[in-house]
């Protein structure tokens, strides 16, 4: 058995209105027969004003806190007052015409302590024999309308166990439900207009729009006697509970969809309203057209199911000025698109009534409004970076632009950067170039950014603590090591000042994002270093998630699918003759790389082979904003002075476009890299090497990097120390005359290329955009479910005493000077940082 203390104490809150009968029973239940620790339960009966004695017998039960609200506030009003009233971290709401089974509080507590993104839990009901449904699954139709999925079928009728797997849903019912009592307070509750039902329709459709989670457990059981409590206050026909579900789902589907889904889908719903009430009716919906014979009738009869209606479009325009104001709240909160909950709505255009001209109506208002295609928008994503598009692109505008074309299969996507080169060769996309003052607009209208670079210092309304965008951050170049090379030329001060800027650019991204992607599992380590650093590494997603791959993922570097086809031979002819053996350098020559070192090995490799070449493919960064480094002019100096330029060695000072860089590759007989040994070379991932791949080549590598560890784990090429000439010098010779080492290279490349197609490399941010929502630690109201004893003012005194004799004891007077100094400021930036929160 688990230690009491280290559960959650759960508030149930159960809601009477003239029931005491069913309500004892229900209390007693939850007293006497539930798995859970005594002393973890609190339970709250809230009286809605029921003036017939049951609050006397209701008191009768021990242990229960009784609560009289003074006026029949509805089971909305009702559950939010034994909210107030609660203490638990877990809320509980169960209906008073329910019993619990024994499981029904630990199991759903088991959920919530398991998964830190589910904010509710709804229990499976059963009716009180247990042999019809009454809650297994939850559905929503386009017009509003909630519904129980196989309520009041036979359990018999379903295949065992058809219904005992725990899933998402996009509501839990109000009869049987747990939340997390700080999200429902964040989110204020039930909506008290609802008064009865949809109140947990509307309560779940905005947890999901905000990113939580709704989690079915089929574990968490109640029997239910439906609507035990609304036989006492409406009639045989049921026109008050009609008329309630007709204007709450107005209510719900007003609040909650998006603007463009709303513009289509409120005027066919209050059409479809009007339909379902005359057909409920059975109303002659012609006799006032002006062909037809006048009876002289200054009244009609109408049924009170079609009145029921009617009156509900009227008092939902009643509301209307106090609803648009939560709907402004909700739409400003929420995280996912209308598309995002379409699987959990099951089917959307369910007609829901067998009438048949409501029925002709339901198809015709579908057809004619759009209504498949409003609820069937796709998701839009927003892919920046600060790289040029053009026909000649660099790593990171590579890699950007095939993240826009593999998630432009599934998504509408738009490729902003914000670089002044954009001259893109055609795409399956929107591309666009936007100075830094014009990327709002554009993030505005995404659902999810996807960043990298320095793109986030450029939107600063994402980086507000306010702020509900998903936001993906591609951290696969760690650019503050990269920096330690790069700036060597710069005074020490001017070095320090640039390395704290980018560490600052980097720490923003890892403290604001919602999923991350790196490119090897050496930089996996790396960046879970710098998010546990950052206090993003918290105890409820490791509990729920050890891996830590909800929130950081391998995304390598990609190559293309499609083989590479050759259009022209840019090498052989014009730089080296047919039987040449070529070695190519693909990418760009950087600080972090050692081309020095490549250049002592070809001035002795050519001493053995007249016939050898080495291309370096570009020289030139096609990104201006890219300054030239200095070892770019060391590596022609050098090989000048070799005499190895125009007959050894050959440079092509701009990079070739890159739909035409396979010609390149293909021509060449082995691809090099080479760098030497220090950090940024333990953590980095060499891009271009992947066209070695994509083509074929055999790899010569220094050693330190992770395609080392690939090279050498798969034998795809040599893998040599760093600055060491004789030995590169040797493997190049045997990569390049040893035909049957070549031949065997190329065979087991042919293999492991097909693992970093760019569908398979991106797989993981297309599954997160496939359903995105924010970080654990990011979800409005989260926090944790079993907090600590509280010390009380006897226990607070004798641990700051405490405190202030350890310090005293170490450090004397200045010590705690220096102390009491620290805990001033931490309050004040948590009271700050609170400030901010709740604005």
């Amino acid at each position: 058995m688990p230690d009491p203390a280290l559960r959650p104490v759960v508030s149930v809150i159960v809601v009477n209105y003239r029931g005491a009968e069913d309500t004892v029973t229900c209390l007693r239940a939850l007293r006497e027969e539930l798995d859970y620790p005594a002393e973890r339960l609190q339970l709250i009966c809230v009286d809605n004003a029921s003036g017939d004695g049951s609050v006397a017998r209701i008191r009768q039960v021990p242990g229960v806190e009784v609560i009289e609200s003074g006026a029949n506030l509805g089971f909305a009003g009702g559950c939010n007052v034994g909210a107030q009233h609660a203490t638990g971290t877990v809320l509980a709401f169960l209906n008073n015409d329910a019993r619990p089974h024994r499981d029904w509080v630990s199991t759903a507590v088991d959920v919530l302590k398991a998964d830190p993104t589910v904010a509710a839990v709804a229990s499976k009901v059963l009716d009180w024999d247990g042999e019809h449904i009454d809650f297994v699954d939850a559905g929503l139709t386009w017009f509003g309308m909630g519904y129980k999925r196989h309520a009041g079928q036979p359990v018999s009728d379903f295949p065992a166990g058809s219904h005992d797997v725990a899933k998402d849903v996009l509501f839990a019912t109000g009869s049987a439900m747990f939340v997390r009592a700080q999200v429902y307070r964040r989110l204020g509750g039930f909506d008290e207009r609802f008064f009865m039902f949809y109140e947990d329709v509307d309560l779940g459709w905005r947890l999901n729009l905000r990113g939580w989670r709704v989690r079915y457990e089929p574990r968490s059981l109640t029997f239910h006697r439906h609507h035990a409590s609304m036989s006492k206050v409406d009639s045989a026909d049921n026109a008050r509970e009609l008329f309630l579900l007709e204007r709450n789902a107005l209510a719900a589907l007003y609040k909650n969809v998006s603007d463009t889904t709303l513009a289509k889908a409120l005027p066919a719903a209050l059409a479809l309203a009007v339909r379902r009430a005359t057909a409920r009716g059975d109303v002659d919906a012609t006799q006032l057209e002006i062909g037809r014979p006048d009876t002289g009738k200054s009244t009609v009869e109408i049924p009170r199911t079609t009145l029921a209606g009617i009156l509900a479009i009227d008092q939902f325009v009643e509301l209307l000025p106090s609803l648009a104001a939560s709907r402004q709240a909700e739409q400003a909160a929420r995280v996912r698109s209308d598309a995002d909950l379409i699987p959990l709505m099951r089917k959307a255009m369910e007609p829901a009534y067998p009438l048949p001209r409501y029925l002709a109506a339901h198809d015709v208002l579908v057809d004619v409004f759009g209504m498949e295609e409003a609820f069937g928008a796709r998701r839009k994503v927003l892919v920046i970076t600060g790289d040029a598009l053009t026909e000649r692109m660099a790593g990171p505008a590579i890699r950007a632009w095939n993240m826009a074309d593999v998630l432009a299969a599934e998504h509408e996507v738009r490729l902003v950067t914000v670089n002044p080169l954009c001259s893109p060769p055609e795409a399956p996309f929107a591309v666009a170039q936007a100075r830094q003052r014009d990327l709002s607009p554009h993030v505005a209208w995404a659902d999810v950014v996807v960043l990298q670079g320095h793109a986030l210092e450029m939107v600063p309304e994402l980086k507000k603590a306010a702020s509900t965008k998903v936001v993906v951050c591609d951290m696969y170049d760690p650019m503050h090591l990269e920096l330690l090379e790069q700036g060597k030329d710069d005074t020490d001060e001017q070095r320090e000042l640039d390395l704290v800027g980018v560490t600052n650019v980097l720490n923003a991204q890892l403290d604001r994002g919602d999923f991350f992607l790196c490119a090897s599992e050496r930089q996996r380590h790396f960046w879970l270093g710098h998010l546990t650093a950052l206090g993003r590494l918290t105890p409820s997603l490791y509990d729920s998630d050890p891996t830590v791959r909800s929130l950081l993922a391998v995304a390598p570097f990609g190559l293309p699918g499609k083989p590479p086809q050759r259009t022209a031979s840019p090498i052989r002819g014009p730089i080296a003759g047919e039987s040449d053996k070529v070695i190519i350098w693909a990418g760009g020559v950087y600080s972090w790389f050692d081309p020095l070192t490549l250049l002592h090995a070809m001035d002795r490799l050519s001493r053995r082979h007249s016939d050898v070449r080495l291309l370096f493919l570009g020289m030139k960064h096609p990104n201006p904003e890219v300054p030239e480094m200095d070892i770019g002019a060391q590596t022609r100096a050098l090989s000048t002075r070799l005499g190895l330029t125009g007959s050894h060695v050959f440079f092509n000072e701009t990079w070739v476009p890159y739909a035409d860089r396979q010609n390149w590759l293909l021509d060449a007989d082995c691809g090099v890299t080479t760098h030497y040994e220090h950090v940024e070379t333990t953590f980095a991932f060499r891009t271009r090497v992947l066209d070695y791949l994509w083509t074929g080549l055999p790899i010569v590598t220094t050693d330190g990097d992770s395609f080392a560890d690939l090279v050498r784990a798969e034998n795809l090429g040599v893998v040599v120390p760093s600055e060491d000439p004789d030995a590169l010098a040797d493997a190049l010779e045997k990569v390049l005359y040893d035909t049957e080492f070549a031949a065997a290279a190329r065979e087991r490349i042919a293999v492991v290329r097909e693992r970093f197609t760019w569908e398979t490399a991106l797989a993981p941010l297309v599954a997160f955009c496939r359903n995105p929502s924010p970080a654990a630690d990011r979800l409005p109201g989260t926090g944790p479910l079993v907090r600590n004893k509280a010390l009380g003012v006897g226990g607070t005194l004798r641990r700051d005493l405490d405190l202030v004799k350890s310090y005293l004891d170490n450090g004397g007077p200045a010590e705690l000077t220096r102390r009491a100094a620290g805990r001033v400021k931490r309050l004040a930036a948590d009271r700050l940082r609170k400030g901010r929160e709740d604005g």
